[in-house]
């Protein structure tokens, strides 16, 4: 890879993300910029030239922080700044890795020279190095729950608070932070959503030509990186100079209460959460005016601010995808100002010279001719549309056949759909918060939210021998394996003296998440338009706990001939929900078909990730058709995944007074837990758990709320 950046300008495109970087640069106060859009359309390569096109910056010699020789950090590690020379060097771009661990963001205690030398000294990390500079996280979806944290506090404080390894350090860390995503591969938690300024959504042009500069500017970097930066070498320089006189005028630009006005009435009319949005407008409306060379804020200004600071704070729901209604902006833009109130003066109140009503009939309960007597048409309620009035019945109704005419209507039988015939697709039902299945056992997958297992991030349980690589020291169990040996070993001075043998390293105990792959049966016994509705509804809130729980999912459905794969394990949750708003139904039921598609989906993905453990949640009444032995062969696919141990959820739709119990054989095959739709709710957990104690499902737990835990403890205390 060349050390010679792309550059800025040869950038084909995007404007919407041009103008968000170069805001940010012009007023780092904006708060970043989120960049949301498919693979392959450049977004890293335009963070990245963007660093060479900010200012300069004056850092004090030595000072592992950047502090500034201006206003030094008083808290700085590395002490007072009085005095000290000064040098100026180039913002830095610093690029945070989605596997990055937290010691590397933080700091940590240096750990050569504690136990070389006996000191305590800190190791600053990537959030120092970004201080005052572009802190980039590419995939910045993909970051582990433990990670996200650090960069919240952080963001939210504008410093870094390290309290580990019997070091405690604070220093300075504001930075612009720009994060890339692709939204196919997952969300964003909301609260770091939040944090980011504005949002920018890009996609590949569609129109041939520009696709052919694209392309054709891009092998001619590739070719020789130094000619083509050179041949846009005056264009960056122009730019640079641009952000410069920005950020100087910046200061001088006016937000008038009449703009201020206008962003607020914006933000209320879109009911954003909190005033952050109002706070983020204001800056980037400032932003745009010093970008123009203006020194007043202007109702052009507002209205970009609101395109690129609102659509990521209008999500209600995890599902819902980000924008903002142009046309509402627009009229909410365009009514006329509201003039500020007046304080009212208190007036006496006016004597009514006739209270009973005046000549035209007006009463106190009525206001002239329209409310009374027969010019007003007044006198009673008006009559309702359709029925005959006093002259005969409405002028629109005298053509229509009359009630004795008509044929009485017949009630039509709602009937199930034919098995054999497809139906089109019905809406979900409403989420709902459900009960949390876990897979028991310790795994060893990407941290989540779902099931215990060992992580980078959590309580420490125990000190153990390295396993290959030390990645996680104990310190305090190092120092105690090599406390009695030190004699022997003839120490002579404060440092200690360590064999490899005495190394010990964190065993830490937190939550992973899993891959939940959804098996729904779709077929024409699966078809009644209530039923569907409320099976898409339960569909809907496991899935919605999974996006919170940051597992990935998968879904097969099965009907008809076969199982098709719905959708591949993936992180978005959002396409999945998708998927099972326009699933049809119909058809026969080959549940077998289905078992067996996943059984084949899950041996693939555990060859890619052998570490992510899967939950299996079969969506069934338990009926099985299409051949003779079909339930005989469900059952057979179904002792096959069960043989694999792997970790498995029926839910069982079957409804109506007289049940079969097909779903719950399906389950004992499975050696998977059972539940009805009714119990898939939290709020019926306490009672299922008191139901269901004794019995062994050894593949997945289903954990209740705290409160029915803690319910349960007390019982077993009593008894």
């Amino acid at each position: 890879m060349s050390d010679v950046r792309y550059p800025f300008t040869a950038i084909v495109g995007m404007a919407d993300l041009r103008l968000g970087l170069l805001l940010n640069a012009v007023s780092p106060a904006v708060g970043g910029v989120l960049v949301r859009g498919e693979k392959g359309t450049a977004k890293s390569t335009m963070v990245r030239a963007l660093a060479g096109l900010l200012p300069s910056i004056a850092t004090v010699d030595g000072c592992r922080f950047a502090c500034d020789p201006a206003g030094p950090d008083p808290q700085c590690p590395d002490g007072a700044h009085d005095g000290r020379a000064s040098s100026r060097r180039p913002a830095e771009l610093v690029e945070l890795p989605v596997g990055v661990s937290e010691d590397r963001i933080v700091g940590s205690l240096d750990l050569e020279r504690a136990l070389s030398e006996g000191v305590k000294a800190y190791e600053p990390g990537l959030l120092a190095r970004a201080h005052r500079g572009v802190l980039y996280i590419d995939e910045v979806n993909l970051l582990q729950d433990h990670v996200v944290d650090l960069l919240l506090d952080a963001a939210a404080m504008g410093r870094s608070y390290v309290e580990r390894e019997g070091v405690s350090v604070r220093h300075a860390a504001r930075f612009l932070l720009v994060g890339t995503m692709n939204p196919e591969e997952g969300e964003l938690r909301p609260q770091l959503l939040d944090r980011f300024g504005l949002t920018v959504e890009i996609a590949a042009t569609r129109e041939p030509v520009e696709r052919a500069e694209v392309v054709r500017r891009r092998l001619s970097y590739d070719a020789d990186p130094a000619a083509f930066a050179a041949r846009f070498a005056t264009e960056e320089r122009a730019l640079a100079e641009r952000i410069t006189a920005a950020r100087e005028l910046l200061p001088s630009v006016e937000l008038t209460d009449a703009a201020l006005r206008r962003i607020t009435a914006v933000c209320a009319a879109f009911e954003v959460d909190g005033l952050r949005a109002d706070i983020v407008m204001a800056r980037t409306a400032v932003a745009l005016a010093a970008w123009a060379g203006r020194t007043e804020v202007l109702a052009e200004d507002v209205r970009k601010a609101a395109q690129l600071a609102l659509p990521h704070r209008r999500r209600r729901n995890p599902f819902d995808a980000p924008g903002l209604d142009e046309e509402q902006l627009d009229r909410i833009l365009e009514e006329p100002e509201p003039e500020p109130e007046e304080p009212q003066q208190p007036q006496e109140p006016e004597e009514d010279p006739d209270p009973e009503g005046g000549p035209e009939g007006d009463g106190p309960e009525g206001d002239g001719p329209q409310d009374g007597g027969p010019d007003g048409g007044g006198g009673g309620a008006p009559e309702p549309s359709g029925q005959d009035g006093p002259d005969g019945p409405p002028a629109e109704a005298t053509d229509a056949p009359s009630q004795d005419d008509a044929p009485a209507p017949q009630p039509v039988p709602l009937q199930p759909p034919s098995p054999t015939r497809e139906t089109a697709p019905v809406a979900a039902g409403d989420p709902y918060r459900t009960r949390l299945f876990a897979v028991d056992g310790t795994g060893r997958g990407a941290q989540g939210r779902r099931s215990p297992a060992e992580t980078d991030s959590g309580h420490t349980i125990r000190a153990r021998r390295p396993r290959g690589r030390l990645a996680r020291l104990h310190l305090s169990a190092t120092l105690r394996a090599a406390a009695p040996h030190q004699l022997a070993r003839g120490r002579s001075s404060r440092a200690l003296l360590l064999h490899k043998d005495d190394f010990r390293e964190q065993v830490r105990q937190g939550r992973e998440s899993n891959l939940v792959l959804f098996v729904v049966d779709a077929s024409g016994s699966m078809a009644a338009r209530q039923r569907m509705t409320a099976v898409k509804g339960a569909v809907l809130s496991l899935l919605m706990d999974a996006y919170q729980r940051r597992d990935k999912i998968g879904m097969i459905t099965f009907r008809g001939a076969g199982a098709e794969l719905a959708l591949p394990p993936t992180s978005s949750v959002e396409v999945g929900a998708a998927r099972l708003e326009s699933l049809p139904t119909g058809g026969r039921t080959p549940l077998a078909a289905g078992l067996l598609r996943a059984y084949e989906v899950l041996r693939v993905e555990r060859l890619r990730d052998p570490d992510r453990r899967p939950l299996l949640v079969v969506v069934t009444d338990g009926r099985a058709t299409g051949a003779r032995d079909a339930v005989a062969q469900s059952h057979r696919a179904a002792g096959l995944l069960a043989g694999q141990g792997v970790a498995s959820v029926v839910l069982d739709c079957e409804s109506g007074p007289v049940r079969l119990g097909l779903a719950r054989t399906l389950a004992d095959r499975l050696r998977a837990t059972a539940v009805t739709l009714d119990e898939l709710r939290a709020d019926g957990v306490a009672s299922l758990v008191r139901d269901s104690r004794g019995e062994r499902r050894p593949a997945v737990s289903a954990s209740a709320s705290a409160s029915a835990s803690s319910s349960a403890s007390a019982s077993r205390k009593a008894a």
